[in-house]
């Protein structure tokens, strides 16, 4: 296959015109090796690679905790069919049983291997139970655990080695421990944390590198006390998750973060629930009941319970009405991400030799003209 001129974004962060070789399910370097060769007019067009979400729960009235693997499945295929080809789901905040049940489900269709039409699983986000009650947000308090290694290790063990992420409130008894000693094998994330800077910066230090939805679920960064989010800015290689729904961060408050942390630092997330992609109404996220109006989801007590857009459409938002470059928003929701969780030698750029995902953009509204999954048209 060779896609001829759109403006591709290239690995150097910018946009430049030029054709797209395709053998199989990969990129190629030119068209010399191509045989019986199809040919995509993406004249108008930007070409960009498949989106990585590391941070989401649900879709199309499925949810990653409703354990099963038909819930997977048709999550996976909706984020492929919006141009999310890599997919990282998040727990919720649960007993430990359905927790283990939740991770055997992921760890059998990890095993599976890649699935026709779908974006592939690479893994778990797990957000909750290590969280604190101040800040606990959507999250069930029922559940909420003091930060357990050994129940860690037993998650991790059931979900054959997939949690990627782990959310933890630093303050909690047994967080620096669990954070020093498992930061090597999954990414330690700051979360649902009352942290002051003093307990972040030494969470940072001990190996935590990354905070869960930044503002979110943590005290405000103020002039006396900055908190996770003046801590995670002294850090030089600490990330951030910037969810760009248009509910959950002010739009001056986006394009402060980007000029505080940079574009390098910043990995945009959906934390999308099952009723994205849906009609307004009532549904759920981790056991309790959620009311959907437009584009806010929320608890009965009020509290924002996730978001209801896919990523795509937040990277859209952050550029169409937030005021950030679509270098910078691409770089976000494609580049780091994937950096994040390990999987950038195969995905997250157009380059030969990596996995062929594509989604094209009208650059007339950045509405979505096509994804290709694998070298194939979705």
């Amino acid at each position: 296959m060779i896609i001829k001129n759109a403006s591709v974004y290239t690995e150097d962060g910018i946009f430049l015109t030029r054709d797209i070789y395709i053998e199989g399910d990969s990129f190629a370097d030119g068209k010399e090796n191509l045989s019986d060769m199809r040919e995509i007019d993406a004249s108008g067009c930007f070409a960009l690679p498949g989106l990585t979400d590391i941070h989401f729960h649900g879709c199309m009235g499925h949810d990653f905790c409703d354990g099963s693997r038909e819930a997977v499945d048709a999550m996976a295929a909706y984020e492929a069919s919006v141009g999310v080809t890599n997919i990282v789901p998040a727990t919720m905040t649960l007993s430990e049983d359905m927790l283990l049940g939740i991770c055997r489900t992921a760890k059998a269709y990890k095993e599976e291997g890649k699935q026709e039409k779908r974006a592939r699983f690479h893994g778990i986000n797990m957000e909750g139970p290590f969280v604190s009650m101040g800040k606990k947000g959507a999250q069930n308090a029922e559940y909420i655990r003091e930060p357990d290694m050994a129940m860690f290790d037993r998650l991790q063990e059931a979900s054959g080695n997939c949690v990627k992420l782990l959310a933890i409130a630093p303050e909690e008894k047994g967080a620096m421990e669990l954070i020093e000693k498992r930061h090597r094998e999954t990414v330690i994330s700051l979360a649902h944390t009352c942290a002051d800077y003093d307990t972040a910066m030494e969470a940072f230090e001990k190996g935590a590198g990354h905070v869960t939805h930044l503002y979110n679920a943590m005290h405000p960064y103020t002039h006396r006390a900055p908190g996770v989010i003046g801590a995670a800015a002294d850090k030089a290689d600490a990330e951030v998750e910037l969810i760009c729904d248009g509910v959950h961060i002010h739009p001056a408050a986006v394009r402060t973060t980007f000029k505080i942390f940079g574009d390098s630092r910043i990995i945009l997330i959906s934390d999308s629930m099952r009723a994205t992609g849906l009609e307004d109404g009532d549904y759920t996220l981790g056991g309790q009941a959620v009311k959907v109006t437009g584009s806010l989801a929320t608890l009965q007590d009020g509290t924002i319970a996730g978001s209801v857009t896919n990523l795509l459409d937040c990277m859209r938002t952050a550029v169409l009405k937030m005021g950030i470059p679509l270098e910078a928003a691409v770089k976000c929701a494609a580049v780091n991400p994937a950096k994040c969780v390990g999987i950038y030698d195969k995905h997250g750029s157009i380059s030969a030799g990596k996995k062929a995902d594509v989604v094209l953009l009208k650059k007339d509204g950045l509405a979505l003209q096509q994804v290709i999954l694998d070298g194939e048209l979705l």
